[in-house]
C-alpha cells in the first residue's frame, strides 16, 4: 500500500478551496458598490457569511467527530458552489447578500481540514502541519487576487464599469468549489473521522445532542483554552478589519501612474504579493521558527508586527511604504494562524479536534462579522488614517493577552494541569506539551 502522506489531500482541497474565496473576495466591495451599495453596506457584504459561519461552524465541526471528516466537508463545499452560482446569477444586491448567506450556513471547511490534520499528527508537529495550512493560504492569496487583478482587464476593476455583469469570476469560483469537491471524493478516505471517545461522550454511553451550547461553552472553562480563544478572536477580528477594508482604504487613497484610483486589479495584486510571502514563511520556515524560539515568542512577534503594520499603514501613502507594511503584516497573519491554532489543539482530547476547532472557527467568524462593518462606518466618513485604528486596536490587545497569559504560566509552572470533565469529555484531556516551548505551550488563521 502507498506510504502517501495523509496530510496531501487535504493540503489540496485546502488550496482549491481557497482559491475559490480569494478569486472572489477582493471583488465583493467593488461588485456591491455597482449595485449602488455604500462603503457600510459593502463591508457588511463582506461580514455575512461570517455571521452564518458563527453559529453553523461548530456544529459542522461536531458532525464531522461524529459521522467523518469527509463528509462534512463534501456538505460545505456544495453550500460553497451553490453561494458561488447565487453570486455569478446575481442582479441585485440581496442576491449578493443570498449568496453569501448561503455559504456561510454550511462553512466549515477549513476547522474540518484542520481536525483532520489533527487526526493524523502528534502534538509536537502540529505548528508545522498547521503550517500546509497556511502553504495553501499562501498560494491561494497568490493566484486567487492575481486572477481576479487579471480578470479586471476585462471589465472588472475598480467599481464594475457600466456594461459589464462581472459574473466571471464567480463562475470561475463555482468551478474550483466542483474540482475541490472532486478532490475531496476521491482523495479523502471513507473512515477519516476522530476516534470516539471511550464509552461514548454523555451520560450513560450516549452522544449529547449537537446543538446542546453548554458541551461548547464547557471549553472556555478550561485552563489555557479560554486565553487562547481569546488570542486567536483579537488576532482574526484584526486580520478581518484589515482585509475586510483595505480594498475601499486602497481606492481612496493610492493612485495609478495615469492618476486613476485604485481598484479590484491592484489591491488583487498586493493580496497576491502577501500571499508570496505567506507561501515562503509558511513553506518550512514557521517550523523552525517554532523549534528555535517557541510558540510563546513567535505569538508576541505576531502581534507586534501586526500592530506595526496597521499604525504605519495609516500614515503609508507611496507605493514602496505600502510594499514594506505588507511585508511585516504578512509576517504577523502567518505567523499567528497556526501558532495559535496548534496550541488549542494541544489543550484537547483527539475526539474533540473538531469541536474545538469549531469553536475557535466560529469564534473567528464573529470577529468577521463585526470587524468589517466597525472599520465601514469610519470608511463611510472617508475617515481612512481613523479605519487603521481598528485592526491595530484589535492586535494590541491581543499582544497584551498574550502578554497576561504567558506572565500567569510562568507563575504557575509548577501547578498541576487541571482535568475539567465536560459533557464532550468524561476523559482527561491530555496535557498541553510542546517541545518547541518547553516552559508551557501557548497560543490564527482562515
Amino acid at each position: 500500500m502507498s506510504k502517501r502522506s495523509p496530510l496531501l489531500p487535504i493540503f489540496l482541497v485546502v488550496l482549491v478551496d481557497v482559491l475559490g474565496f480569494t478569486i472572489v473576495y477582493p471583488l465583493l466591495p467593488f461588485y456591491a458598490l455597482k449595485f449602488g451599495a455604500s462603503k457600510l453596506v459593502a463591508t457588511t457584504l463582506v461580514s455575512v457569511y461570517a455571521l452564518c459561519s458563527l453559529f453553523s461552524t461548530p456544529v459542522i465541526g461536531r458532525l464531522s467527530d461524529q459521522f467523518g471528516r469527509r463528509r462534512l466537508l463534501l456538505l460545505s463545499q456544495a453550500g460553497t458552489f451553490a453561494g458561488f452560482l447565487v453570486l455569478a446569477a446575481s442582479s441585485s444586491l440581496w442576491m449578493l447578500f443570498l449568496g453569501r448567506i448561503l455559504d456561510g450556513l454550511t462553512a466549515g471547511n477549513l476547522s474540518t481540514a484542520q481536525a483532520y490534520i489533527s487526526d493524523h499528527t502528534r502534538p509536537e508537529n502540529r505548528a508545522k502541519a498547521f503550517g500546509m495550512i497556511g502553504i495553501a493560504f499562501g498560494i491561494g492569496f497568490f493566484f486567487g487576487p492575481a486572477m481576479a487583478g487579471w480578470l479586471g482587464h476585462y471589465g472588472i476593476h475598480g467599481a464594475v464599469p457600466e456594461g459589464q455583469s462581472g459574473e466571471l469570476p464567480f463562475l470561475v469560483a463555482a468551478c474550483l468549489s466542483v474540482v475541490s469537491m472532486v478532490c475531496t471524493y476521491t482523495l479523502l478516505e471513507p473512515g477519516v473521522s476522530a476516534a470516539p471517545a471511550p464509552g461514548g461522550t454523555g451520560p450513560g454511553g450516549q452522544r449529547p445532542p449537537i446543538f446542546d451550547l453548554s458541551i461548547y461553552l464547557a471549553y472556555f472553562r478550561r485552563p489555557g483554552l479560554g486565553s487562547l480563544y481569546l488570542q486567536f478572536v483579537l488576532f482574526t477580528f484584526s486580520f478581518s478589519a484589515f482585509m475586510g477594508g483595505f480594498a475601499l482604504f486602497a481606492s481612496g487613497r493610492f493612485t495609478t501612474s495615469d492618476g486613476r484610483f485604485w481598484g479590484s486589479r491592484e489591491v488583487g495584486y498586493l493580496f497576491a504579493y502577501s500571499g508570496f510571502l505567506g507561501i515562503i514563511l509558511q513553506g518550512g520556515l514557521i517550523g523552525r521558527l517554532v523549534k528555535r524560539f517557541g510558540e510563546a515568542r513567535l505569538t508576541l512577534a505576531g502581534f507586534v508586527a501586526s500592530v506595526t503594520a496597521y499604525l504605519v499603514l495609516g500614515f503609508t501613502t507611496t507605493l514602496p511604504l505600502l510594499i514594506a507594511v505588507s511585508t511585516i503584516a504578512a509576517f504577523g497573519h502567518g505567523v499567528l494562524r497556526p501558532v495559535i491554532t496548534s496550541e488549542i489543539t494541544q489543550q484537547v482530547g483527539r475526539h474533540e479536534q473538531g469541536v474545538a476547532l469549531g469553536i475557535s472557527g466560529s469564534l473567528s467568524s464573529l470577529a468577521m462579522t463585526l470587524a468589517p462593518p466597525t472599520g465601514g462606518v469610519l470608511l463611510d466618513r472617508d475617515w481612512l488614517t481613523a479605519w487603521t485604528l481598528v485592526p491595530a486596536t484589535a492586535a494590541a490587545l491581543g499582544l497584551i493577552a498574550a502578554l497576561i497569559t504567558r506572565a500567569r504560566r510562568s507563575t504557575a509552572a509548577p501547578a498541576a494541569p487541571a482535568t475539567p470533565a465536560t459533557p464532550s469529555a468524561p476523559a482527561a484531556p491530555s496535557a498541553p506539551a510542546t517541545p518547541s516551548a518547553p516552559a508551557a505551550p501557548t497560543i490564527i488563521g482562515s
